[in-house]
């Protein structure tokens, strides 16, 4: 590789490093070429999945102030999330369960380095959209709690001030 493409690439992989919120880093010694295809296609729009050079990608980070040269051994390829990462780790991890070839190695969440297994947990987690509908649901129930106590007071202050006047009514009648 010519030096001039060697900083090309070291651009473009700084850039996508930039872009990303995420990138997890995998060895994919052992997987074909129709596998990578399937493993490319299972990580949706929101993420690309490349094999890089170890060096030229150690330059990348290092430009991008990520920390990844623990991970960057043996033959390597990133994927690069722009997307969801909770989507992309189950991508990866599902494919990784049929394809023992694939080991994930680590990688970065917005600028934090992750192990492999914390990658891993990050999958095992509910898509971003799950979890904001189960907080809109919990914050909808406890609106519609405190409406039924505020609710309940008022009616609960006529019933009280009804009675007594019952009973006043009552105890004047019996004089």
């Amino acid at each position: 590789m010519a030096t001039s493409d060697k900083v090309a690439a070291v651009e473009e992989i700084t850039q996508k490093l930039r872009d990303s919120n995420a990138a997890v880093v995998t060895s994919y010694t052992g997987l074909t070429v129709a596998q990578l295809k399937q493993l490319r296609r299972s990580l949706g729009e929101n993420a690309q999945y490349r094999v890089v050079k170890n060096t030229l990608t150690k330059i990348a980070a290092n430009e991008a102030g990520i920390q990844l040269d623990e991970h960057l051994q043996g033959s390597t390829a990133v994927a690069f999330v722009t997307g969801d990462p909770v989507e992309a780790a189950k991508g990866l991890r599902d494919f990784a369960k049929d394809n023992p070839s694939l080991v994930i190695k680590g990688g970065v969440l917005d600028g934090k380095a992750l192990s492999a297994d914390e990658i891993k947990k990050l999958a095992d987690l509910e898509s971003r959209e799950v979890l904001l509908s189960k907080l809109a649901g919990a914050m909808k129930g406890k609106q519609s709690q405190a409406a039924s106590v505020f609710q309940a007071l008022p009616s609960k202050f006529v019933r009280t001030a009804e009675a007594l006047r019952a009973k006043q009514a009552e105890q004047g009648g019996a004089e």
